[in-house]
């Protein structure tokens, strides 16, 4: 068993999770402490700023080479931060990083869907060699290019570690994280994998509160509920062509931008459009599940979404079945990610394949990921 440290910064920008995980990359034995350290908000709008010119930054851009060190510094606080944690509370230490950095640009290839004059790429920054001379620990990091360059969606990642920790669970089961974009795994009966990007989640409704209610994110989903959905906008925002794609499939942050200024959603209230949000939101999850074998008995959600009532409740009511928390099966659900990357660092280590034909498209089971810092 490798003692890991997973660290992952997702699409909503919000800050890094950190967390500890004992595992060979195929069984989980004890799941320790995570914590969470949230970026400062100039790092935090820089990096969304990085997002709108990725597609035409260089890499030796100094704008993009002073977010990479301040974001790699905030990793290494936290790692700095939770290992300390794990010394005193479980006298353990830490073998390898899980560093999954931040994606800033996803253009796999999808048929039915533009990539203009680009070949498919996945990029996630961080300087995965700072941190390792910072920490003296092995860093696993890199987990997409492989399987992209491969023909794969690069994403997502986590279905092979929501199998394993639900092991126990009755099945089918659908996992759902609902971060800046959604994305399900749904486990078949037989154990089956089908896993990929529903739609946008919290990332356009994050964007939407910062500039039509001057607030970092819809708190308790407090605007969502105030108004009403638009059905006209939902209307047209449902036939984006990514919705009627089969997966597997997968989106960027900004993938829909477009879509929802051309729907007419700057016409409406901060509370309306919010709302609107929120229903898109459910009506992409809900159509997804259209792709299932059969129906999920249950929906486990987890990501910062699962904190949003107005979120949730739209996913009960589109979904008619139980959609709970993650964390009523004992799952950390703001650990979650961050788990799964201590856990696919193992199986990076041990090159074990990362992603498969019902996750991500690729031909067949794929290894990946790249390590640096020599002790393995």
């Amino acid at each position: 068993m490798l003692r890991t440290i997973g660290l992952m910064s997702g699409t909503s920008l919000d800050g890094v999770d950190a967390a500890w995980v004992e595992t060979d990359g195929e069984r989980i034995g004890r799941l320790g402490p995570s914590l969470t350290l949230p970026y400062d908000p100039r790092l935090r709008a820089d990096l969304r700023q990085l997002l709108d010119v990725a597609a035409v930054t260089g890499e030796y851009d100094p704008f993009l080479l002073d977010c990479v060190a301040r974001l790699t510094a905030v990793h290494v606080e936290a790692v700095q931060r939770l290992r300390d944690q794990v010394r005193r509370t479980l006298g353990e230490e830490v073998d390898l990083l899980g560093f999954h950095g931040q994606t800033i640009l996803h253009q796999p290839l999808r048929p039915g869907m533009p990539l203009g004059n680009k070949s498919p790429r996945t990029w996630q920054v961080g300087d995965a060699a700072l941190l390792a001379r910072r920490t003296g620990l092995s860093v696993a990091y890199d987990f997409r290019s492989a399987d992209v360059a491969a023909g794969g969606q690069g994403a997502p990642l986590v279905p092979v570690v929501h199998a394993a920790l639900a092991a126990g669970l009755p099945k089918p089961l659908a996992v759902l994280n609902l971060g800046g974009v959604a994305n399900v795994t749904y486990i078949g009966t037989d154990g089956s994998l089908l896993a990929f990007d529903t739609g946008p989640a919290n990332g356009p409704l994050d964007d939407w509160a910062r500039r039509r209610a001057g607030r970092d994110f819809d708190a308790d989903g407090r605007l969502a509920l105030a108004g009403q959905p638009d059905g006209a906008v939902l209307s047209r925002l449902m036939h984006h062509p990514y919705l009627a794609l089969p997966p597997p499939k997968s989106l960027d942050r900004l993938d829909f931008d477009r879509a929802l200024r051309d729907a007419g959603l700057a016409e409406l209230s901060p509370e309306d459009g919010a709302a609107t949000l929120v229903a898109f939101c459910a009506v992409c999850v809900a159509a997804g599940a259209r792709h299932f074998p059969e129906p999920a008995g249950l929906w486990l959600v987890g990501g910062g979404g699962r904190r949003n009532p107005a979120v949730m409740k739209a996913l009960s009511g589109a979904l008619e079945c139980p959609v709970r928390p993650v964390e009523v099966v004992g799952w950390h659900g703001d650990a979650l990610e961050a788990q799964a990357f201590g856990v696919l660092a193992a199986r990076v280590a041990r090159r074990l394949p990362l992603t498969f034909p019902g996750t991500t498209g690729v031909a067949a089971p794929l290894t990946g990921g790249r390590l640096v810092g020599g002790l393995l």
